[in-house]
């Protein structure tokens, strides 16, 4: 069946809005065409950062303006001003009402950072799906994740127009386009798919894309593997999509120019996670995990572990790291160096990291030591500023990124349980996605599947498969009947 008729006179769209990256691409029926985002690049930084004046900038800029900005500035956190009241003397007035004494201000909880110039968001994507999540301070305001969605999908719009005018004569407005989704958004409830279709919709309807379709990930990236290269013969697939927030899943089963779904899987587990499962095991030890602390008691000295686990959540997501600059967490972490022990140096190192705003610094360096170690056997992290120099060997690596490489091995299984196959019946695995280029990964695969793992543009397939998609007319009913590609 194809359903490409009703689209036979405009270009597909296809529009992959990332956890870390973005990509868009167009389909006229003939070649795709990746669109433009970072000057002449077509990957753009799903990043959106906010200034003082409420001013927003996307993709690198946004990230440049927050490194200018922030990185290295010291923190200092201010009370959050709630309002004034005034209290009463106990006696009645003249009018017959309680007598006023002077006014009195309140304050809240020490979480607002009055020097920061600007807040930066990156990797909203995992949020979508999650319902608990509404909305996210900046500043003074609270905006709705769907605020800090929408610069991002009109920046692509715009960069869209400006590819369709330069590329086709009479090109109509992009107000229609193809948006991919991971087969699970992260969630804490059942309702987690729902929610981040809804709320991904709503932000791509206020970026200008009044005309909507859906489409799963991983089939996205197998359609443009199947586009790109027509004279594969009748195959049963496995697209292993591992980006920087999910890993999903897709078995196809195609022949000719006809393909069918057979299963779908996907759970949360990328890049981000593997990230911070490298900064606890690298950074914790050396940032005082596990050290002792003496403190006076009201009759004695007391000693216990230092409580580490305080810190971890707000060290592991720098968007809200800002947050430890609060005296509940500082004082300790200057009781703890005055002990002037040899562990000392690790609290100086925790403290710096906190006061001087180097979260997001102590992240990108994590993430060059992974890209580096996908290319050689051994890589350093070094982060001068808090005095990190660590020579780590790709078996290094991997073995503290064990349970998330069982995690996905796991995934692969019961992705082919879900489809009844065997990974003997796999013909052929597409591998593609940002985290598909780590040498274990790669491993894993052909050991399941030898000589049968091809990578296919690990960056830009699934944008590429969605514009085919949309061109095509493809939609959720592949999955009950065959289509073409």
């Amino acid at each position: 069946m194809d359903n490409s008729a009703d689209s036979a006179n405009r270009p597909g769209i296809g529009i992959d809005f990332g956890t870390s990256n973005s990509a868009a691409a167009i389909f006229d029926g003939n070649k795709v065409i990746m669109v433009p985002l970072e000057d002449d690049h077509p990957i753009m930084p799903s990043a959106t950062y906010i200034d003082r004046n409420y001013q927003i900038s996307t993709g690198q800029k946004a990230i440049q303006s927050y490194i200018e900005s922030n990185t290295g500035r010291k923190v200092e956190l201010s009370a959050e001003y709630l309002g004034e009241g005034r209290t009463s003397t106990g006696q009645i007035g003249d009018a017959g009402l309680p007598e006023e004494a002077s006014s009195q201000s309140f304050y809240g909880q020490s979480i607002i950072d009055a020097g920061e110039k600007g807040r930066l968001f990156r990797g909203v994507k995992r949020l979508l799906g999650d319902g608990s999540v509404q909305r996210l301070m900046v500043f003074e305001r609270a905006f709705r994740l769907v605020a800090l969605v929408t610069p991002l999908l009109l920046r692509i719009r715009q960069a869209v127009e400006n590819c369709l005018s330069s590329k086709f004569e009479h090109a109509s407005q992009p107000d229609h386009a193809c948006l991919g989704h991971p087969v699970n958004f992260e969630g804490r409830n059942a309702m987690h798919n729902e929610v981040g279709l809804q709320r991904l919709s709503e932000a791509s309807g206020y970026a200008g894309f009044n005309q909507q379709h859906f489409f799963p990930e991983p089939i996205a990236a197998a359609i443009s593997y199947l586009f790109e290269y027509p004279d594969v013969t009748s195959k049963i697939m496995l697209a292993v999509d591992f980006g920087g927030g999910t890993l999903d899943l897709c078995v196809l089963r195609h022949q000719g120019e006809e393909f069918k779904v057979v299963a779908t899987h996907g759970i949360g587990l990328g890049g981000d996670h593997i990230d911070q499962e490298l900064f606890r095991k690298l950074l914790f030890p050396m940032l005082g995990k596990g050290e002792r602390w003496r403190r006076k008691g009201e009759d004695r000295e007391i000693e216990t572990l230092f409580p580490f686990e305080e810190y971890e959540d707000l060290l592991l997501n720098w968007a809200v790291s800002y947050r430890l600059n609060q005296n509940q967490y500082t004082t300790p972490v200057m009781q703890r160096i005055n002990q002037n022990d040899q562990a000392s140096v690790k609290f100086r190192r925790l403290y710096e990291l906190i006061k001087r705003n180097y979260s997001y610094l102590v992240f990108q360096s994590i993430k060059e030591l992974k890209a580096s170690l996908s290319r050689q056997h051994h890589a350093r992290l070094d982060i001068p500023e808090i005095d990190v120099d660590i020579l780590l060997t790709r078996d290094e690596f991997e073995s503290i990124i064990n349970e998330q490489l069982e995690k996905f091995t796991r995934a692969i299984h019961d992705t082919l349980e879900m489809a009844e196959i065997s990974p003997e019946q796999v013909e052929l695995v597409i591998r593609t996605g940002g985290s598909s280029l780590i040498p274990a990964v790669k491993r894993i695969l052909e050991d399941l599947f030898p000589d049968k793992v091809i990578e296919h543009d690990p960056f830009t397939s699934v944008a590429a498969g969605l514009a085919i998609a949309e061109y095509r007319g493809l939609g959720e009913s592949v999955f009950a009947s065959n289509y073409k590609y």
